[in-house]
Parts: C-alpha cells; structure tokens; sequence
C-alpha cells in the first residue's frame, strides 16, 4: 500500500529492552519480506514465536496440470463449485504461472481448531458470498461480500465466518501485492486522480492478546506442500506491534470509476499491482456520453497478457449468458471482443451495474484439473452467428 500503522502497546524505540510487569523481556520480531529491504513490522510477543513441539507433513497441494499450454477461450462456472466443511480442503487452484495461483473456495467454516499460514505467497481474498472476522496477531479486520482482503506472506490467521455461505476468489502472488505507482505520490500518497484514497482502507484494530500456552496447530502451506506445526504458545500473543507489513482490507464498493467521453481502456479499471500481472475492479459507472459513443468495449487483442474475468454481480453488457461466479479466460496473442449483439445493445445506454474482477496475468497460465471440472462446453465458439 505501504502506510504505518501500530496497535497495542511498543517501547519507544527499536530493540532495545521492553520488560513485562514482572520484570522479564517481551520478545521482539522482524516480520517482512523480500530480504531487509521491503515492507516489515515489528511485533512484541508475550512468548518467543519459536516454540515447536511437532512438525508433520500432512500431503502435496501442489495443483495438477490438465493444460499446460493453452490458446483456446476457456469459461468456468464458479458456482458450481460444491462447498466443504473446511477452509483449506475447499481451496481450489484453477489457473498458474510462476507469477501466482488464482483459484476459488466455498468453505462452510474455517475450523477452530487450526491456524494457516501460506508460506509461498501473498494472498489475496475476494469475499463473494459471505461475512465474519479475518483474524491474527495484527487484530482484526471484518469483512463483507465485496471486501478484498490483502494477507502477506507469512502471516498466521483465521477466519471466522459469520455462516456457511461462503464463497471467494483467491490469488496468491509469489511477489507483494500494491497499489498502482501512478496513483501514489514519492511519499507514498495517494493523489487526486486516483479511485481510491487512505480513508477507503481497513486496517486491523481490536488487537486481541492471547496468553496461552498449549498445543496450537498452524497448517503451513511452503512449496505446494502443506505442513502441520505444533507450537506451545497462542500465535496471537503479540501485546502491540508497528511498521508498515500488515494485512488490510479494501471493498470493491469503495473504488471510485473513472468515465469519460469515449470508451475508456482497462488501465482505468487497475486497483492492484505485483511482479507478472496486475488485478482490476470493474464497478457501476455512467457509460460514456461522447453523443456517438460505443460503450461496449472494442476487440483487442491480448498479445503480451492473458485476461481472467471473475463476474460478481450485475449486467454484464459485453457478454450473453453470463452469471454470478463465472470466469472467462481470454489467452494472449488472439484479439477477443464483445459477443455478437453487445455492441448495438450498448448504444444509448446510461449506465452499467456491472460488478467484476478482472486478473491480468504478463505470462501464459496453465489449467488445472479442477478448472476442467467446471467449464462451460465450447466457450469458445460462442462468437459464431447463425446465418
């Protein structure tokens, strides 16, 4: 993003002594990324982060390849998607690179008795369907349906739900995920033009400290492998914490469109950014007023990136037959455009309800078996006009 932000209690300086009441040292962490030279906090424990009583390896989660090189117009129905009882076991990768992994999840619940941590990648959440708490030793941040939910890697978190309706789009980023350079000034703020400003985030607060000592599972997922460690201390001991690596949360509801006169490009729509693709959000908007104006997007080609469509909500203008939950892939290097009647029904429209995340990745992404279980049969050839 980056923006300081502290909770709870912290000494007035860094690394120097922080006593308990009862004289004994509180224990001090470096968390961040990308060496000693990107975003990091500092968290003060109750106990040393360290205490493992157990490591076990629970299974591979690595996703198995159905396509590996793919240049044909892929749909999915997200939705139909079966729920499951558990957070991780409802996870499914559909789409990878060596960039990132985008899938979906419909847990009922995330489970009381673990914790998780992706030790590969940042995550990125996208709530769908659903409501609860995303909580960790920052504290806790509430969310909603249309809440992104930006988690570094590394992180220690549970969420609590508030039902068993839960649906969500997931990206995990092998790079940190941030907000657009142009969009933020040398000191990191953001600037008039861009959609959204600081007052649009949720950060953590409500830190909550635990002082306990047990057995407390953290299933770690590290190289497509997911791990079990036992620790003899609450993760979620820390008693305050500062720095500028923490996660936070931004609703889709809260990005500001920008319109114009004539049709404007996908960069309009950008909302994030990281190493290999950039992530868009598509929200309501007056369509464009030029009196001649097409506002259903023209063909383009898609020579240097792919085009992941996740469609939330609304009307969407430039497709037929197109429903909560699903995703359209268009691959690079062949032009892709509205479907046969979008552009003449666009023509004189207002305004789009449209609600929808789109996910550009800079390299070519490879296809799941689990994506093959939900596509729609010849997406493709849906282009084609009956004479």
């Amino acid at each position: 993003m980056p923006r300081y932000h502290s909770l709870g209690k912290i000494p007035p300086k860094r690394h120097i002594t922080f006593e308990k009441e009862d004289g004994s040292l509180y224990q001090e962490e470096l968390f961040g990324t990308e060496g000693f030279s990107g975003m990091s906090s500092l968290l003060y424990h109750i106990h040393p982060p360290t205490v493992v009583t157990e490591v076990k390896k629970v299974k591979d989660v690595s996703p198995k390849i159905a396509i590996e090189k793919n240049m044909k117009a892929l749909s999915l129905q997200g939705f139909s998607l079966p729920q499951e009882a558990d957070y991780i076991e409802s996870r499914k990768t559909l789409f990878v690179n060596n960039d990132l992994h985008i899938g979906i999840a419909a847990p009922k619940e995330f489970s009381d008795g673990y914790f998780y941590k992706n030790g590969d990648a940042d995550e990125m959440l996208f709530v769908h369907k659903g409501s609860g708490t995303f909580k960790s030793s920052y504290g806790n941040i509430p969310f909603e349906y249309g809440d992104y939910i930006i988690i570094p890697r590394g992180t220690i978190y549970q969420l609590e739900f508030d039902g068993e309706d839960n649906r969500l789009l997931y990206i995990e980023s092998f790079s940190p995920i941030y907000s657009p350079k142009r969009y933020r000034n040398e000191f990191g703020q953001f600037l008039e033009h861009s959609p959204f400003c600081e007052r649009d985030y949720k950060l953590p607060q409500n830190l909550e400290t635990h002082d306990e000592k047990g057995e407390f599972k953290v299933k770690i997922k590290k190289q497509g492998v997911l791990w079990e460690y036992t620790y003899g201390n609450h993760p979620f001991d820390v008693v305050g914490w500062d720095g500028f690596n923490y996660p936070y949360a931004f609703s889709i509801h809260d990005f500001e469109p920008i319109t114009g006169r004539i049709h404007q490009p996908p960069p309009v729509h950008q909302q994030w950014e990281a190493r290999g693709f950039v992530v868009c959000s598509f929200v309501p908007r007056l369509y464009d007023y030029h009196p001649k104006a097409i506002p259903a997007p023209y063909h383009h080609s898609n020579i240097d990136s792919e085009e992941i469509l996740y469609y939330v909500d609304g009307d969407f203008m430039s497709r037929n037959n197109i429903g909560e939950g699903q995703f359209t892939l268009h691959p690079g290097g062949i032009p892709h455009g509205p479907h046969p009647g979008a552009i003449e029904r666009s023509i004189g429209k207002v305004k789009t309800e449209e609600l929808a995340v789109m996910i550009d990745p800079f390299a070519p992404v490879m296809i799941t078996e689990e994506a093959l279980k939900l596509e729609t049969e010849d997406y493709y050839k849906s282009w084609m006009i009956d004479d």
